[in-house]
């Protein structure tokens, strides 16, 4: 087999949520385990970080993962989903898993695995373990794929684990309310290991605080311990500091300009001082070079980023209601006369949720459909529009809205992609970036 094929036996042979859903989604650990027992169990002999949480959790690993680079541990980084290649999910010290080593696993255990019957994911964390041992990695920072409890990651036994925040998102799965999926997610939490909760709400904090004590674990709110203070920003540049208590501690300066990254930063920061109590080696020069360096060190994609100037363009990953919402609140923050959003969703979100919530004035919106099955049809979302007065035309492809985007707006306007994942990676695809 040669790399096509195997990526095309994974994609389309395997059931894989990013394409069909809940189809997809395996409520229990049983496979991953069976797998993981096939190869040796190679998940039993390294280190780890756990990362979950509704939105900010990619963030918080990439940044974490660079942090621990620039510390000189050699670093194991797993996410999901990806946007131009399957090998993103699977880095260590940034670079992404090799061609040659994929082909090679998948021809080895394609027969013995078949015989289980995983799913994408679970074949990747498998994939993904065995390949960190192989490499014999000092740290791995593992981001869960969905929910926490019953996620194939699950099976590791973390040196910390990290829940960055709870909203309302794949909640056919995980439970329709915020303090069901905070159940979930706190799964993640381990006997004895320290937790870090990145924000902190009335409605979940309780649940952590709970689980924290049956585990007999130390938690930390990272909001209510750290403080954000004198907030810059430029369109691709964030500055501001923290402060703990009235002391302060950091001067931040980030190449992830979104807004929201100021909360995942400061997940970070709690979550590094955590680290150090456990003996890990992180200077303060490693944490703010980690975070100054975070695109550079992982080749984190897709949020909040800049890709012109006039017009300014702005892609994102935002895709559930918390997550535009913090969208929302800085594209109405940022200058322009006039606002062009590409917008596509996928059909099993909270869509109308989303769209109550996105600009009216002065915007004119491009609806499409990225090329996966789970996207909605643009011409169903544009039907769908219609009682939210988004004024607009669908297009059968992201580049084609895109385009027509770019033909209408004038270099002081500004043009947002994005409502889905799929939409950003569909859009970079097409820029070859």
């Amino acid at each position: 087999m040669d790399y096509a094929a195997v990526i095309d036996y994974l994609y389309t042979c395997l059931p894989m949520f990013t394409r069909i859903g809940k189809a997809a989604y395996k409520p229990d650990l049983n496979n991953t385990i069976a797998l993981l027992n096939i190869l040796d169990n190679p998940h039993r002999h390294l280190k780890y970080i756990h990362v979950a949480g509704t939105n900010g959790k990619g963030s918080v690993s990439h940044l974490l993962a660079s942090v621990l680079q620039e510390a000189g541990y050699k670093t194991g980084l797993y996410t999901s989903p990806h946007l131009l290649d399957y090998r993103e999910r699977i880095k260590i010290n940034g670079q992404v898993i090799e061609k040659e080593y994929i082909i090679a696993f998948v021809e080895k255990y394609k027969d013995k695995f078949d015989a289980i019957e995983p799913s994408f994911f679970e074949w990747s964390v498998a994939l993904c373990f065995q390949y960190f041992y192989d490499n014999k990695i000092d740290i791995a920072v593992i981001e869960t794929g969905l929910g926490g409890r019953l996620d194939s990651t699950n099976v590791i036994f973390p040196d910390l684990s990290i829940i960055t925040n709870i909203g309302l998102d794949h909640t056919d799965l995980l439970g329709d309310t915020v303090e069901k999926i905070a159940v979930e997610k706190a799964g993640i939490m381990k006997a004895g290991i320290p937790a870090v909760i990145g924000e902190s709400t009335d409605s979940t904090k309780k649940i952590f605080i709970d689980k924290a004590n049956e585990n007999k674990s130390t938690i930390y709110f990272a909001d209510e311990l750290l403080a954000i203070k004198n907030i810059k920003y430029e369109h691709a540049y964030l500055q501001f500091d923290i402060y703990k208590e009235a002391h302060f501690l950091y001067h931040i300066s980030s190449p992830l300009g979104g807004f929201y990254q100021t909360k995942n930063i400061t997940t970070l920061v709690q979550s590094v001082q955590v680290l150090k109590q456990k003996n890990y080696h992180i200077s303060d020069l490693n944490l703010l070079d980690g975070i100054s360096k975070v695109i550079r060190n992982t080749g984190l994609m897709g949020r909040w980023q800049v890709m012109g100037d006039a017009p300014l363009v702005v892609c994102d990953t935002a895709h559930n209601v918390a997550g535009m919402e913090q969208i929302v609140v800085q594209i109405n923050a940022t200058p322009k006369e006039h606002l062009h959003i590409v917008l596509g969703m996928v059909s099993d979100k909270n869509i109308d949720g989303v769209l109550a919530i996105l600009p009216t004035k002065n915007t004119t919106y491009y609806f499409c459909k990225a090329q996966i099955p789970r996207a909605l049809d643009e011409n169903l979302l544009y039907d769908q529009v219609q009682k939210f007065n988004l004024v607009g035309n669908p297009f059968r492809t992201v580049p084609l809205a895109y385009e027509a985007a770019l033909k209408n707006a004038s270099e002081k306007d500004m043009i947002y992609i994005g409502g889905s994942t799929f939409v950003v990676g569909d859009l970079l695809t097409y820029l070859k970036l």
